[in-house]
């Protein structure tokens, strides 16, 4: 029994025959075509592939912010196509942390009320201790009270970073995260998201088009017109 237990603890992440297909005016075009692959607690898995290879696809179905035409994803030992949208919403709210290249953030709330949100929706307790700490963490301490607009894209990322980690999440997504950045602060923001992956022990999951940020992760899956090479 305890071995079972192990083995299913040790994989977070299951994508089972994903396809992924949408209706065009001129037919039915094909973005992810029978996607399989397993990811393990802790590990750090770079997606990438061509623009328009149908990677931004696959993490929103990693996700469960879209459902696939076929196959199935297993988060947390949950089955995806199984739950509806609330429920979805809800295990993203146990488990999953998100960057994005835009940031997201909302401009009418502080970095410190932006990196308190999550847990205010998810309920936690004490949501702006946990918030300032972790906003310290990323070099925030003197910019807790800035609006979105007052803060460089570098900043603004960092505070992306902190609202992403301050859930403990189990698995964080991030989508091209130093895409609008210059290469010195995106250089700076990926050194950063790496170290807080180290001692969160986080799953890092990263669709990226730079080579060098990929190498950087453990394991690298490459999507080609919509299908995973070996």
């Amino acid at each position: 029994m305890d071995g079972m237990v192990a083995t299913s603890m040790q994989t977070i992440l299951r994508a089972k025959a994903l396809t992924r297909r949408v209706t065009l005016g001129a037919g039915e075009l094909t973005i992810l075509d029978d996607v399989s692959f397993a990811i393990n607690a802790g590990e750090s898995v770079a997606i990438v592939g061509a623009s328009g290879s149908g990677k931004s696809t696959l993490l929103s179905l990693l996700a469960g912010l879209d459902l696939p035409s076929e196959g199935d994803v297993e988060l947390a030992g949950e089955s995806l196509s199984s739950l509806d949208e609330d429920g979805r919403a809800r295990l993203r709210g146990r488990h999953v942390g998100f960057v994005f290249q835009s940031f997201q953030l909302l401009p009418s709330l502080t970095a410190l009320e932006n990196v308190m949100l999550p847990l205010e929706l998810s309920g936690g307790a004490d949501a702006q201790r946990a918030a300032k700490y972790v906003l310290v963490q990323v070099g925030l301490a003197d910019r807790l009270n800035s609006y979105p607009r007052q803060l460089s894209g570098g900043e603004q990322q960092r505070v992306a970073l902190a609202r992403a980690f301050v859930t403990r999440p189990k698995v964080l997504f991030a989508d091209e995260p130093t895409g609008n950045l210059d290469t010195r602060t995106g250089s700076a923001i990926i050194d950063l998201l790496f170290d807080l992956n180290a001692q969160s022990g986080t799953t890092l999951i990263l669709v990226t088009h730079d080579p060098g940020l990929a190498a950087r992760c453990g394991r690298t899956l490459r999507i080609d017109a919509g299908r995973l090479l070996a």
